[in-house]
């Protein structure tokens, strides 16, 4: 019988033990690949009979997971008793819950998105090109006139169908990415049928980047593709509309070629039974007895019928409705070309052997000056978290073991997380995409920052387990393509033990890895050898970065918390920004620091980095910030707001951080809900900026939901313009 996570872990996190180590490890030689090739490479399928039947097992097996996690708790009713387990806090079923949120000439020089990859781009709500600034909010995309900064005005808007979320803008086009609503899913009652309390999971956590808390899985809402004409940019036009009968999961632009990644739902089949019809009646009064009134034997017979029942009806279902669809439209001059039907050919599907799940997940991508072709290229698996290089696109997996029957790992090895991850190449110019490979490592990916790609070779950061268990440690795995199959070539394995991953990155053969129990261990490790990859230096001070800026070869810039050391733990305390001496990797030092607030201050670049804003023309960093100040000290947040809005500062390596000033937008305040902000939830009110510059000023774009304030670098608290962006 499987056992099943009960929450402990994310309970002692929750109450703020943020769980240090003294020793590090790793692998002199290159370690023996840790995964068959058999169960992480995936298959071409024949047709989509081959699909269709994968489908049919995967819904089976999570079917049967999901009625192995009720009949725990029904057994434990069984040992315990209806009211004994009731008060010990038995986590039973909750009834109706599922198993699984135009421009005068141009600004000289002005801050684009804080990408990742250079050249390399990452949608957004806000685009900028120096003359206009590009926005989707309130339900519609607007465009700003910003230029001459004085004189910033909304221009045009367009309606867009559903919540537009996000869009990428290059030259004369826009691309909006919006959620029509959520996926339809089978309707269940109070004693989980049709779908109920073991419900596959078919997404909806919402949008995840940092990835600490969260995992990457898709927001669960319908998917639209909007594309404009805004070569005149009083007067947006409709060039293309896509619907697709998934959800978005991340994406990328190179030139003018969108590779976007939609994540199919798995299959819901209506009428299964997830709890024993003999306890619907006595559900309702069982709470209010001892003595739970069946056996283990009748218990167990109960649940193994329903399996038999549930996997009847999934065979005799009809799925085909479950494979990726699309629906087009091209508008050209007074004509509307429609086309309807699957997202490709299911000969050209790629299909897991792992048994991870029934998710299709689709790369899709245009040309944003083309109304035609489209490029497809799918694979059966979980979604993950994603990034890309020029030449390839990289879909990281979180697995389980006890999720799954087969694992990558020998059980002697005691490894439960791992990370599978699938490579797409990316042709240049061209919307042509290809599977290429999949591969394994131990531990769970972070983000899109715990990956890059250099020469050819794959590095990994993860970890596995979760702080505060004593067993957590992390690894940083090196693979390189091999005839189908992602290869480890190296590895530097049982970094810091105790303590798990906040922050990764990289730069050319030079890693950095942040890990955090109650202290912020900076390690430096040499890439220069993908077959030997060393850890070179360590730096141990207080508080943890959550993300790493490349400020230039020899230093980073990095925002994070601070923490107050407790003994055995630590609480995080205010935001702080840190720069780093990594010119000598075997000596990493601390030159300089700034903490902001108490506990409870927030900022959505310390755990969104497209709100991380560095603009290295002038040397200025723009943070978004709700600043809290007061509280007792042991875990107390903030007693008052004494500041919300966008503080911008001269950081560089010499001198650090210097305060230029903020953009206030709103007054400070003394209620203690707006300081009450958990480290990994980050929720400042300003959520982007902007910088534009000539040869004699510098301008600074506060930008929030509702609006834009517009301020020049010598007097940052007085706008000279403000931008509604929500109608009144």
């Amino acid at each position: 019988m499987k056992r099943w996570y009960c929450g402990t872990v994310a309970a002692l996190v929750m109450t703020g033990f943020l769980a240090g180590c003294d020793s590090i490890g790793s692998y002199e030689d290159p370690p023996t690949p840790p995964v068959s090739k058999s169960l992480s490479a995936l298959k071409t399928a024949n047709d989509c009979d081959e699909v269709l039947e994968l489908l049919k097992k995967e819904t089976v097996d999570q079917m049967e997971a999901q009625l192995d996690q009720s009949l725990v708790w029904a057994l434990e009713m069984v040992e315990f008793g209806c009211m004994r387990y009731a008060m010990d806090g038995g986590g039973g079923p909750v009834p109706g819950s599922s198993s699984y949120n135009g421009g005068e000439g141009g600004a000289k020089e002005y801050s684009e998105t804080n990408t990742q990859v250079e050249g390399v781009d990452e949608a957004d709500f806000i685009k900028n090109d120096g003359s206009f600034i590009y926005m989707v909010a309130d339900g519609r995309f607007q465009v700003i006139d910003a230029w001459p900064a004085p004189g910033t005005s909304k221009i045009a808007e367009f309606d867009i169908q559903g919540e537009p979320k996000r869009m990428y803008v290059h030259g004369d086009r826009a691309v909006i990415y919006s959620a029509l609503g959520p996926i339809p899913q089978p309707s269940y009652d109070y004693y989980g049928y049709y779908g109920g309390w073991g419900m596959p999971y078919q997404g909806g956590g919402g949008d995840c980047t940092y990835g600490y808390d969260c995992d990457f899985t898709g927001d669960g809402q319908i998917l639209k593709v909007t594309v404009l004409d805004i070569e005149d940019r009083l007067q947006p036009e409709l060039l293309r509309e896509i619907e697709f009968s998934g959800s978005y999961l991340n994406s990328r632009r190179i030139n003018d070629i969108v590779h976007t990644v939609v994540v199919f739902p798995e299959v819901s089949v209506p009428g299964l039974q997830y709890w024993p019809e003999e306890f619907q009646d006595y559900w309702d009064w069982c709470w209010d007895m001892d003595t739970f009134l069946y056996s283990e034997e009748q218990v167990l017979a109960m649940f193994d019928q329903m399996k038999a029942d549930n996997a009847v009806k999934i065979q005799e279902a009809s799925i085909t409705e479950f494979l990726p669809g699309i629906q087009d439209k091209r508008y050209v001059g007074d004509k509307v070309y429609y086309d309807e039907g699957l997202l490709g050919d299911c000969e050209g599907f790629y299909l897991s052997q792992a048994g991870d799940g029934g998710n299709f997940l689709s790369l899709v991508s245009f040309e944003m000056d083309e109304q035609d072709a489209i490029g497809v290229s799918t694979v059966v698996g979980r979604p993950g978290a994603v990034y890309a290089s020029h030449d390839g696109l990289y879909i990281a997996e979180r697995h389980y073991a006890y999720q799954m029957d087969s694992w990558y790992f020998p059980e002697s090895e005691k490894i439960d997380e791992a990370t599978t991850v699938h490579k797409f190449s990316l042709e240049k110019d061209s919307i042509d995409t290809e599977y290429r490979a999949s591969g394994a490592v131990k531990g769970r990916v972070l983000n899109q920052f715990s990956m890059d790609e250099q020469d050819g070779f794959l590095r990994m950061a993860t970890t596995n387990g979760r702080v505060p268990s004593p067993d957590v440690y992390s690894t940083l795995a090196i693979m390189k393509e091999s005839q189908g199959e992602m290869v480890v070539t190296g590895m530097a394995d049982h970094i810091a033990p105790t303590e798990d991953i906040r922050s990764a990155r990289f730069n050319g053969d030079v890693g950095f890895i942040v890990t955090f129990k109650k202290t912020d261990p900076l390690f430096v490790i040499d890439l220069s050898d993908p077959y030997h990859p060393q850890i070179k230096g360590e730096l141990k001070i207080p508080g943890y970065s959550t993300y790493m800026h490349i400020l230039d070869d020899t230093h980073l810039l990095a925002i994070g918390y601070e923490a107050d050391d407790q003994g055995s733990f630590a609480w995080f305390t205010g935001i702080q920004l840190q720069i780093f001496d990594v010119s000598v990797m075997e000596d990493p030092k601390l030159i300089h620091k700034e903490v902001i607030g108490t506990r409870g201050s927030t900022s959505d670049a310390a755990t969104d980095h497209l709100a991380f804003n560095y603009f290295r023309a002038r040397e200025l960093l723009a943070v978004p910030i709700v600043i809290c100040e007061g509280g007792s000290g042991g875990g107390s947040y903030g007693t008052s707001m004494t500041f919300t809005g966008l503080l911008v500062y001269k950081a560089t390596a010499a001198n650090g951080f210097e305060l230029q000033g903020g953009i206030p937008h709103a007054p400070p305040s003394d209620d203690t809900n707006a300081c009450g902000n958990w480290w990994t939830q980050s929720n400042s009110h300003v959520k982007r900026s902007v910088f534009m510059s000539d040869d004699q000023e510098d301008w600074v774009y506060s930008v929030a939901m509702d609006k834009i304030q517009v301020s020049n670098l010598k007097n940052l608290d007085q706008p000279v313009a403000s931008v509604h962006l929500v109608d009144k």
